[in-house]
Formats: C-alpha cells, sequence, structure tokens
C-alpha cells in the first residue's frame, strides 16, 4: 500500500491514538531507539499496567512490535508498516526525545530489566 492509498479511517485511528502526549512521545522514542516497558515505567513516571495499555494500543495498528530477547520483550516501532510513512512525516516535525533515555542512563535506569 502507497501512502496516497492511505484509508481515513485507519489514517483517523493512527493520529488518534498518537494525538495522546505518552503515546507519541513513546513513539517518538522509538523511532531512534528500542525500549522495554520498565523503561517507558521510568521516563513516564507511571505504571506497568499503564504502559502496557499503551504499547497494546500501539501494537493493535501496527506501529509498535516488539522482539523477545531472552525473558524480555523490547518494542520497537515498525518501519515495515503501511502507515510508517504517515507516522514518520508527523515524528519529524517533533523535538528528539533521547535525552530521556540518556537521564535514565545517567540514574543507571537504562534496561533495567536486562
Amino acid at each position: 500500500m502507497r501512502v496516497s492509498t492511505v484509508e481515513i479511517e485507519k489514517a483517523a485511528a493512527i493520529l488518534k491514538l498518537l494525538g495522546d502526549k505518552t503515546r507519541l512521545t513513546m513513539v517518538k522514542i522509538l523511532d531512534s531507539n528500542d525500549c522495554c516497558v520498565c523503561e517507558f515505567v521510568e521516563i513516564f513516571k507511571t505504571s506497568q499496567p499503564a504502559i502496557s495499555q499503551h504499547i497494546r494500543k500501539l501494537k493493535d495498528v501496527g506501529i509498535v512490535r516488539e522482539t523477545r530477547r531472552g525473558q524480555w520483550i523490547i518494542y520497537s516501532l515498525n518501519k515495515d508498516n503501511d502507515y510508517y510513512p504517515l507516522v514518520q512525516n508527523l515524528l519529524q516535525h517533533l523535538p528528539n526525545q533521547d535525552f530521556k533515555l540518556d537521564e535514565l542512563e545517567e540514574q543507571g535506569l537504562r534496561i533495567t530489566c536486562e
């Protein structure tokens, strides 16, 4: 599917999901870094179930995918998704969020699940 044939309904659903500040920030972070739930818990100072719910919604529309590394699940942006060009276009207008991961690293909390 080419970007020009993106279904309006699906695009609207994706944009609605990304209308949430936490999910939008997660996707921006995942644009340049793979992360586990525990890192998002620390970044957003929220519960693991809440973070998992955000991830599940992003996975359901195919924006995010998961990879198993040992017993841990690592999340990344699904760049093979038909709607990735739409997401990428939006993300290029947002400020880099890597400093959030840098702060975690300084605190010794980067990938706390390994």
